[in-house]
C-alpha cells in the first residue's frame, strides 16, 4: 500500500502563493506596539462617561476617540485572525488571536456606556444635537443607534452583556477547532489505488470523481467522522442557539430571527418570501436530478452522484494564473478600472492566500480592514472548476470592499452581509457568461451549464433549505423543545425529503450534514446567499443589457458601502428585494438552464 499523501506544511509554501500582510504589519513587533498602545488607551473611555448629553462638542469628542480606537483595533484584529487562519495548529498565532479577542471583549465593556448614554438623552435634546454642525458626520450613525432605544439596557447591564461576549463565542470557537484542526476525516483509495487523506478542502474534488466507488466511500467515510462526534456537534450547535436566545430575550426581541433581521432593517417578509417562492419552484430541481440519473445510467441517484460532471473524460485543469486571466476577461463589462485593480490584487499585490496547507482554515473568504488590502483566503485546486468560481466570488467581495473603503468614511464604509453576496455572485454570473460565449464543444457547454445549475442549486436552493432549517430549529428551541441530536436530525431529514423529492436516495448519514455547516454559528446568515444571488442576476441583466447609466448605478452601489440600509442600496441599483420578483427571476433562469441541459443531453 502506498503512503498516504500528506498536506504541505505552511513553511513549504512559496511566498508568491501566500498573501502579503506587510501593508498591515511588517513585523510582529509593530503589531505588538499597536496592541500595547490600545491597551494603554483603553482607560480613556472612562473619561467620557456622564458627559455625552452635555454638548455636541463632548459627544463628538467621545465618538472621535471611539472611532479612532476601533479603527486601530480592527487593524490589529485583522492581522491576528489572518495569521491564525494560515495554520490553526500554530500556537503563537493562536495565542495572539486569543489575546486580541480578549481586548475586543475589554473594549466592548469599556465602551458599553456610550449607547446607553446616547439612548438616555431626551428626544428634544437629541434632535438639537443631530442638527448641530459639529455632528454632521455622525448624524446617520447616531440615527441608526437610536433605533435600538427599546433594546438597550442599563449601564451595568450593558457592561455585563459586553463582558459575556468572549464566553459567548465558545461554541463557535470549539466548532472551528474541532472541524478544522481535530477532526480526522479518514482516507479513501482513488482510482489508481493510492490512499488519499480526505480533507475539507478536497472533499468536493473527490465527489466529482467518475469512479462511483471513490465517491461513495468518500461520502460514507467523511460522514462517519461526523457520526463519531455527533453528540459533541449537537451540543455545540444547541449551545450556540441558547446563546442567541439569551441575547434576544435580554434585549427585548420577540425572537432571535427578529433580532438578526432588525440589525440590517430587513422586513421579515423578505425571509418568508424566499422560502415560499423556492418551495413553489422545486420542480426544475427534481427534473435536473432525473437528467442526472438518466445520463449517468444509474439505477438510483444518491447525493454523492449529484456533483460528478455529466460529460465523461472532460477533465478540468486551470492553474491559478490562468484562472485570474479568465476572470479578468469575464469582468470586462465592469470597465478597465475595475479589471485593472482586480488583476493587480489577485496577482502582484498578493491579496490571495492560494493553496491548502496543514492546519489552514477550510473554505474561502474575503477579509480585511479599512486600512488594509481586502485579502482572500482560498484553497485553490487546479482540477476543480469550483476553485475558479470561488476566486471570482471572493474577488467580488474584495472589490466591493476596495471601492467602499476608497469612497466612504470609516464609519460608513462597512457594508452589511445582506448586500455582501451581491457583488460576489455578480462576478460569478459574468464568469459563466464569458465561458459560454467562447467557441466551445457541446460537451464543454454541458459541463458549464451543469456548473451554473449547481451554482443555483447550491447558492439559491440549498441555502434556502439551510435558512428554513435555521428558522425551524430556533422556533423549536424558543418553544421549549430540547435540541438534541435526534431533534436536529429529524428536522433536517424532513427538509431533505422536501427539497430533494422522490428521485434521490437520501442515505441516513446525510442528516448529519446539519452539524458541519459553520454558518449556523452566525445566526440567520445563510438566507443572504439566496437573496444575494437573486439580486446579483437581476443586476447583471441590467448591466449587460443596459448602458452607462446601468453600469454607473452598479458601481455606485459598490462605492456606497454602508451609507444606506441594504434594501435601499439595492433599490438604488435597480432591484427591490422586498418583492419576490428577483427570486422568481433567478428561479426562472434556473429553469431555462435545466431545459437547455435536457435538450443537450436528449
Amino acid at each position: 500500500m502506498e503512503a498516504i499523501a500528506e498536506l504541505t506544511t505552511r513553511d513549504s509554501i512559496p511566498a508568491e502563493d501566500t498573501w502579503n500582510l506587510d501593508d498591515l504589519y511588517a513585523s510582529g513587533e509593530t503589531w505588538q506596539a499597536d496592541f500595547k498602545s490600545l491597551e494603554s488607551q483603553l482607560p480613556q473611555y472612562a473619561s467620557f462617561q456622564g458627559t455625552l448629553g452635555e454638548s455636541a462638542g463632548k459627544l463628538k469628542a467621545c465618538l472621535d476617540f471611539d472611532i479612532a480606537f476601533s479603527r486601530t483595533l480592527e487593524k490589529v484584529y485583522t492581522f491576528a485572525h489572518l495569521r491564525n487562519d494560515e495554520d490553526k495548529t500554530n500556537s503563537h498565532h493562536l495565542g495572539n488571536y486569543e489575546t486580541v479577542t480578549r481586548l475586543l471583549t475589554q473594549t466592548q465593556q469599556a465602551r458599553s456606556f456610550i449607547n446607553v448614554e446616547i439612548m438616555a438623552i431626551p428626544e428634544e435634546t437629541m434632535q438639537g444635537l443631530l442638527d448641530h454642525p459639529e455632528l454632521e458626520l455622525y448624524k446617520l450613525y447616531l440615527e441608526r443607534q437610536l433605533r435600538y432605544r427599546k433594546h438597550t439596557l442599563s449601564k451595568k447591564e450593558e457592561a455585563l452583556m459586553a463582558a459575556s461576549s468572549e464566553m459567548a463565542r465558545a461554541p463557535q470557537n470549539a466548532f472551528d477547532m474541532l472541524d478544522n484542526a481535530d477532526l480526522k476525516l479518514g482516507t479513501v483509495k482513488d482510482e489508481q489505488g493510492k490512499e488519499i487523506a480526505i480533507t475539507q478542502g478536497n472533499l468536493q474534488s473527490l465527489l466529482q470523481k467518475y469512479d462511483r466507488r471513490v465517491r461513495r466511500e468518500t461520502f460514507e467515510t467523511f460522514y462517519q467522522a461526523y457520526e463519531n462526534h455527533k453528540f459533541t456537534y449537537s451540543t455545540l450547535l444547541s449551545a450556540s442557539i441558547k446563546k442567541d436566545m439569551f441575547y434576544a430575550q435580554a434585549r427585548n426581541y420577540p425572537s432571535v430571527r427578529e433580532m438578526n433581521l432588525f440589525t440590517e432593517n430587513i422586513p421579515a417578509e423578505v425571509y418568508d418570501n424566499l422560502i415560499e417562492t423556492v418551495h413553489g419552484h422545486l420542480e426544475p430541481l427534481h427534473q435536473y436530478f432525473d437528467i442526472r440519473q438518466r445520463v449517468l445510467e444509474l439505477d438510483e441517484l444518491h447525493v454523492y452522484d449529484t456533483s460528478v460532471p455529466l460529460v465523461k473524460d472532460l477533465e478540468w485543469n486551470m492553474p491559478y494564473e490562468e484562472a485570474v486571466a479568465k476572470i479578468c476577461e469575464a469582468l470586462k463589462p465592469l470597465g478597465s478600472d475595475y479589471v485593472g485593480i482586480a488583476k493587480e490584487g489577485l496577482l502582484d499585490a498578493r491579496w490571495v492566500d492560494r493553496y491548502e496547507n496543514k492546519g489552514k482554515r477550510s473554505g474561502a473568504y474575503s477579509s480585511g480592514c479599512y486600512d488594509s488590502n481586502p485579502f482572500i483566503l482560498t484553497n485553490y485546486l487546479d482540477d476543480n472548476i469550483n476553485s475558479v468560481y470561488t476566486l471570482a466570488h471572493e474577488a467580488g467581495h474584495s472589490m466591493h470592499s476596495y471601492f467602499s473603503n476608497k469612497d466612504q468614511p470609516y464609519i460608513y464604509a462597512d457594508y452589511t452581509i445582506f448586500v455582501a453576496e451581491v457583488a460576489s455572485t455578480f462576478n460569478e454570473a459574468l464568469l459563466t457568461r464569458y465561458f459560454l460565449s467562447q467557441d466551445i464543444s457541446r460537451d464543454m457547454r454541458i459541463y458549464l451549464i451543469c456548473r451554473e445549475i449547481d451554482n443555483f442549486r447550491g447558492t439559491l436552493i440549498r441555502q434556502t433549505m439551510f435558512a428554513e432549517f435555521e428558522h425551524q430549529i430556533y422556533q423549536a428551541a424558543e418553544s421549549g423543545q430540547p435540541m438534541t441530536v435526534d431533534a436536529f436530525q429529524d428536522i433536517y431529514r424532513k427538509l431533505l425529503e422536501t427539497y430533494f423529492g422522490d428521485g434521490v436516495v437520501l442515505d441516513p448519514c446525510l442528516s448529519l450534514e446539519c452539524f458541519r455547516i459553520p454558518h449556523f454559528y452566525f445566526g440567520f446568515y445563510v438566507y443572504k446567499y439566496a437573496t444575494g444571488i437573486s439580486a446579483a442576476y437581476a443586476l447583471a441583466d441590467k448591466v449587460l443589457n443596459g448602458g452607462d447609466r446601468e453600469l454607473n448605478d452598479y458601481l455606485n452601489f459598490l462605492k456606497s458601502g454602508g451609507s444606506q440600509y441594504p434594501i435601499d442600496l439595492l433599490k438604488g441599483a435597480g432591484v427591490d428585494m422586498s418583492s419576490p420578483k428577483p427570486i422568481e427571476t433567478a428561479l426562472g433562469k434556473f429553469r431555462e438552464l435545466v431545459n437547455e441541459l435536457q435538450d443537450l443531453t436528449a
